[in-house]
């Protein structure tokens, strides 16, 4: 793939002009621009103070729930699942198939 250098040129004025739109796109909206030359909304800063306390009941609410005291933090048991009878029920039914069918083979 061999690029002239005048398409190159090309290509090299086309982006200029691209990032002069960019930002005088971005100063008509009020927007700061980023290295990559893209449009970026400005970022809110917040106080250490702040991130403290958001830190702290972060930690407070995982230890509450590795504690288990919401009921969240509990392992629950097994849901559903199948009794003892139930499963002697289906042990059975499924032999007698069994059998039918070996015997329906056997006739063949």
């Amino acid at each position: 793939m061999d690029i002239s250098l005048v398409s190159l040129e090309e290509a090299l004025s086309i982006r200029r002009q691209i990032d002069t739109l960019e930002s005088r796109l971005a100063a008509l909206l009020g927007r700061t621009i980023s290295l990559g030359s893209s449009v970026t909304t400005t970022r809110r800063r917040m106080s250490a103070s702040s991130r403290a306390k958001i830190a702290a009941a972060a930690r407070a609410r995982w230890a509450k729930r590795k504690a288990g005291q919401d009921g969240a933090g509990k392992p629950r048991g097994k849901k559903g699942g199948i009794t003892a009878a139930g499963r002697r029920r289906l042990s059975q039914l499924m032999k007698a198939r069994w059998a039918a069918r070996r015997k329906a083979a056997a006739k063949k």
